[in-house]
């Protein structure tokens, strides 16, 4: 029984190797009676990625590797990965050696028990105050569209062959990798671990590129920002009402202020703001339609080495 790995590579020099190794080694003292695959996605490194990838791949035919014209994102890295491989079970890891590579004999042994999804979720990161703020507000809400998604999210996970085949038959663009894991409804188990902190090299995941998944998580898997604006846009009419009513009120009652710059003004403003928001959250659902009409591929491989 194969099982196969995705590791999405972008300016990862110096750790592919040692990625390969920790894979080979579980292998080798845990999981003999399995074989394996990796599948490198060189994600347009423009370090020594590829090379070191295709180094391995002259020594162990098991190593496969694809590379990109460009770099299109880790999200396209990973939707190219798992189209190649063809184990039974398929395990999508960094290649940052953030993620606890020991944990695999853990994710066999809960797939063998009838998991069609086993999910290892962050319980803990050696990150910045910043970026763990960042990582609890954002999980915060998109737990309110998916209850089961854990509060440090997940992409370290071993995805069943049915479920895989399955996920990728989705041809969208602008993705959400756990909300489409999570809505297949299959069966799903959760593993707990502390993420690593990253010894080789420097993370190329910036705030843009988090608020870009974030984003595409949020609008593309919830309808909870157009229910939002509804509700807020409901709330202001009755807000406005209730105003207008003391307005009629002191104008009755000849107890109108003698200029009303303020209320006016406060109220321009309230309200332009909350518009502006609105026109913003219906901009991105604009764009992502507009985005998905043009058809154009996640990504564009140079080359194979299957």
């Amino acid at each position: 029984m194969k099982i196969s790995f995705v590791v999405a590579v972008y300016r990862n020099e110096g750790s592919i190797r040692s990625t390969y190794e920790k894979i080979k080694s579980v292998f080798t003292r845990f999981l003999k009676k399995y074989s394996y695959e990796i599948v490198f996605v060189d994600d347009g490194s423009d370090d020594g990625s590829l090379q070191e990838i295709l180094s391995l791949r002259k020594k162990d035919p098991r190593v496969k590797a694809i590379s990109f014209t460009r770099n299109f994102g880790q999200m396209a890295a990973m939707l190219a990965g798992l189209k190649e491989t063809t184990g039974s079970a398929t395990i999508n890891i960094s290649a940052d050696l953030q993620d606890p590579i020991e944990m695999i004999p853990q994710m066999v042994k809960k797939w063998r028990e009838g998991s069609e999804i086993v999910v290892c979720y962050r319980i803990g990161r050696a990150d910045s105050f910043v970026s763990k703020f960042f990582s609890r507000f954002a999980y915060g809400l998109l737990k309110l569209s998916f209850p089961q998604l854990p509060s440090g999210g997940f992409d370290y996970v071993l995805i069943d062959k049915k479920p895989l085949g399955q996920y990728n038959s989705i041809n969208v663009r602008n993705r959400s990798f756990q909300g489409d894991l999570l809505w297949s409804g299959y069966r799903t188990s959760f593993i707990p671990y502390f993420r690593l902190k990253r010894t080789i090299g420097q993370s190329q995941y910036n705030f843009a590129k988090k608020l870009k998944n974030f984003l595409d998580a949020l609008l593309d898997a919830s309808y909870m920002p157009i229910r939002f604006i509804s509700l807020i846009g409901f709330m202001t009419s009755i807000i406005g009402a209730l105003y207008s009513l003391t307005i009629v009120y002191a104008w009755a009652f000849r107890k109108t202020p003698f200029t009303g710059w303020a209320p006016i003004m406060i109220v321009i403003l309230f309200v332009g703001g909350l518009i502006m928001i609105m026109l913003g959250i219906i901009g991105e659902y604009i764009w992502r339609i507009y985005d998905e009409l043009r058809k154009k591929p996640n990504y564009i491989i140079r080359s194979k080495h299957i």
